[in-house]
């Protein structure tokens, strides 16, 4: 039983921490991304080869 115990604190200290860390990275902006959605509409969509083959 005890064995139940230590792995239970040592799950949530292990979550803990994960939180910890993506609660960190998101106030310093890891996930901020200004570029991409501003440009998403001017890159192509690129045709697989097995269509090209396909068609022609």
């Amino acid at each position: 039983m005890s064995v139940l115990i230590v792995l239970i604190i040592a799950s949530l200290t292990v979550a803990s921490g994960f939180l910890i860390a993506f609660l960190w990275s998101v106030r310093n902006g890891q996930y901020d991304d200004d570029y991409s959605p501003s440009v998403r509409m001017l890159f192509d969509d690129e045709t697989p080869e097995i269509n090209s083959k396909v068609n022609s």
